[in-house]
C-alpha cells in the first residue's frame, strides 16, 4: 500500500472532513466528559432528555478566533465567546427500541434570548471515538463557528458513534434524523439550563453524509409540528442523497476514485446488511470476509487501510457485482428507503444545494438529482458548484457562502 493511498483512506475514515483543530485552545480546554452512554428501558425514555452533559471548553473571543483558523474556517467579523458541550442525551435505535446517542451544543455566550439554531451533520466516520463528542474535529469546529456568530449549535454524532452503544448504522436516514431531532431537544434543555432561550427556528447543514442528513432532518422537522421547531433553511453540502441513481453507477462505472469508492461501498454494505439482510455470511458479498470486522466502530484509521483492497472490483465477489448492477430484494429496499430525501416532500424552507463538479467521491450527479426532484416538487433551491474541486475542498468553499446566507436568514 502506498503512502498516498493510506493518506487519503485515513482522511475518509475521519467523518469526511479533516480539520487543523487538533492543538487548538479547545483541545487544551477539555474538561471532564460526559458518562458513558447505556441503553435504556421503555419505562424511563423520554426522546431528548439529557443523560449527561459536560463542559468540553470555553473559549474567550480570541480563542475562538485562534481556533477557526487553525481549522481553517470562516471567522465572523464578530466573534463572540463560546462554551462547547459533549452532550448524552435519550434517543430511539434503528427498531424502535430505546437507547442513548451523543453530540455536541455550542451556545454563544453574550446572545442569549431568542437564539435561532444551526445543526451541523457531519461527513462519513468509521471510528467511534472521533465523533465531535469526545474527539476535537469538525464536530466541535463548526458548530464552535455558528455560536460564535450569535447561534446556538449542535453537531450529532449519530447513533452508534462517540458514546453512543452499538453499531453505526450508515446512511439510514431515518436514525440519522431521529438523533438529529433528539439532540434539538437536548440542546433546549442544556440552553435553558444555562440562562439561554431558544426560538425554535432551525437551520441545518451538513456535509456528504450528512448532506443526506441535513435533508432527512429537515423534512422530519416539516413534518412532525409538534416537536416545536421551525424550519428555516437547508444548506446540505455534497450529499449523496441519489446512491441508486447517481453514485452507485458512477461507481461501477469506475468514474469515482477507487480507494474512495472501495471505503464507500464496503462501509455501506456492511452497515445495510445489519439493517436489511441481503448477504447471510460476509465471504457471500466480500472476496475477502476479514472486512466486515474493520467496521465495527472500534478500528481505527491504520487497520481500515490495511484492511482495504484498492478497489472496488477487488473488494466484492463476481456475484456481487452482478447484484449491485441490477439491484433486487432487501438490496433494492435499502436503496430506495434512503434515497428519498429530495424527492418525497416539498420543503416549505429555502433550499441551497453545494457542490463541486471535480468531486470523484460524491458526484455531483446527487446534487443534480437533487436539485431535478426539489423543484419538480414546487421547492425554492439552488445548486451552488464551487468549482472543479474535489471532495474535501468542495466543504471548505461552501462553508463561508452558507454562514452568510443563514446570518441574512435570521
Amino acid at each position: 500500500m502506498n503512502i498516498p493511498r493510506k493518506n487519503r483512506l485515513l482522511a475518509l475514515a475521519c467523518a469526511g472532513l479533516m480539520l487543523a483543530a487538533a492543538a487548538s485552545p479547545a483541545a487544551a480546554a477539555v474538561a471532564t466528559p460526559a458518562r458513558k452512554a447505556t441503553v435504556t428501558t421503555a419505562s424511563d425514555l423520554d426522546r431528548g432528555e439529557i443523560v449527561s452533559a459536560g463542559l468540553l471548553a470555553s473559549l474567550s473571543p480570541r480563542q475562538v478566533e485562534e481556533y477557526l483558523g487553525q481549522a481553517k474556517l470562516p471567522v465572523p467579523s464578530q466573534v463572540q465567546g463560546v462554551d462547547l458541550y459533549a452532550v448524552v442525551y435519550r434517543t430511539v435505535g434503528v427498531t424502535g427500541r430505546r437507547t442513548t446517542a451523543s453530540g455536541v451544543v455550542a451556545l454563544p455566550h453574550d446572545a442569549r434570548d431568542g437564539l435561532w439554531t444551526v445543526s451541523y451533520e457531519h461527513g462519513t466516520m468509521a471510528t467511534k471515538r472521533y465523533a465531535g463528542s469526545v474527539a476535537d474535529g469538525d464536530g466541535r469546529a463548526v458548530p464552535m463557528m455558528f455560536a460564535a456568530t450569535g447561534f446556538a449549535a449542535v453537531a450529532p454524532d449519530y447513533l452508534g458513534l462517540g458514546m453512543g452503544p452499538g453499531f453505526h448504522p450508515y446512511m439510514d436516514t431515518a436514525t440519522e434524523a431521529s438523533a438529529s431531532v433528539d439532540l434539538l431537544r437536548a440542546a433546549r434543555e442544556l440552553a435553558a439550563a444555562k440562562d439561554r432561550t431558544l426560538s425554535g427556528d432551525v437551520l441545518v447543514t451538513g456535509f456528504s453524509q450528512g448532506g443526506q442528513a441535513t435533508m432527512a432532518l429537515g423534512r422530519e422537522l416539516q413534518r412532525d409540528r409538534s416537536l416545536g421547531f421551525r424550519l428555516r433553511g437547508l444548506a446540505p453540502i455534497a450529499g449523496p442523497y441519489d446512491v441508486r441513481g447517481a453514485e452507485l453507477p458512477e461507481l461501477l462505472a469506475g468514474r469515482l476514485d477507487p480507494h474512495s469508492a472501495t471505503f464507500y461501498l464496503a462501509y455501506w454494505t456492511v452497515s445495510m446488511n445489519r439493517l436489511h439482510g441481503f448477504y447471510r455470511t460476509p465471504a457471500q458479498a466480500f472476496r475477502d470476509p476479514a472486512v466486515e470486522r474493520l467496521f465495527d466502530g472500534h478500528h481505527d484509521f491504520d487497520e481500515i487501510a490495511a484492511g482495504l483492497p484498492a478497489s472496488p472490483r477487488e473488494l466484492i465477489t463476481p456475484a456481487f457485482w452482478k447484484r449491485l448492477q441490477r439491484p433486487s430484494g432487501p438490496l433494492a429496499k435499502a436503496l430506495d428507503l434512503n434515497d428519498t430525501t429530495c424527492s418525497d416532500w416539498r420543503p416549505e424552507a429555502p433550499v441551497r444545494l453545494f457542490a463541486g463538479r471535480g468531486d470523484r467521491d460524491v458526484t455531483i450527479l446527487n446534487s443534480r438529482n437533487c436539485l431535478r426532484d426539489l423543484r419538480a416538487g414546487g421547492a425554492t433551491a439552488s445548486l451552488t458548484d464551487v468549482g472543479d474541486v474535489d471532495h474535501q475542498t468542495s466543504v471548505f468553499r461552501s462553508f463561508p457562502i452558507v454562514l452568510r446566507w443563514f446570518e441574512r436568514l435570521r
